[in-house]
């Protein structure tokens, strides 16, 4: 990962320079992007092209693209992680931009957990250095779900 951590203060406009090192594909509607934290393996993030608010500040076609580019994202998510399921979501609470989460969600997680939201998962799992994307740790993976999702895209556009 890059030593300076500016393009977190925009990733959008970071992806678009191509300085994001998140970054797995540029797609239709964004950028399928690594998340920060990976304690479920393969977790992903869906940026948009362009930086709104909310899904609804998008035209109907833009939406559509979105909403598809998210759902490609959990299948290359499944091809490589093969997770039990993938969970979406986009809320904007934290971060008052648009993106989508896409999780993996693992047989192996704690018996409680499994029914749960990942939001739940205790603070540690998000902010403990042991559960950031590292190279070292996770750059076989974003290889392997950046060639899949290359390979997905050009099929579906």
């Amino acid at each position: 990962m890059s030593l300076s951590m500016d393009w977190k203060k925009d990733r959008i406009a970071s992806a678009h320079r191509g300085e994001n090192p998140m970054v797995l594909a540029k797609m239709r509607s964004g950028f399928a992007v690594m998340g920060d934290t990976q304690f479920l393996p393969g977790y992903c993030v869906l940026l948009p092209s362009v930086k709104v608010n909310s899904l609804n500040e998008l035209d109907y076609k833009q939406r559509s693209e979105y909403l598809l580019d998210m759902s490609i994202i959990g299948d290359a998510i499944q091809e490589v992680c093969s997770p039990r399921r993938v969970n979406y979501s986009i809320y904007g609470n934290t971060d008052v931009y648009l993106h989508a989460h896409i999780f993996p969600r693992y047989d192996w997680e704690p018996e409680e957990r499994i029914p749960k939201p990942v939001w739940l998962y205790t603070e540690d799992h998000w902010f403990d250095c042991k559960y950031h994307f590292s190279v070292e740790q996770h750059g076989e993976m974003k290889q392997r779900l950046s060639q899949k999702l290359n390979e997905i895209i050009k099929n579906a556009y």
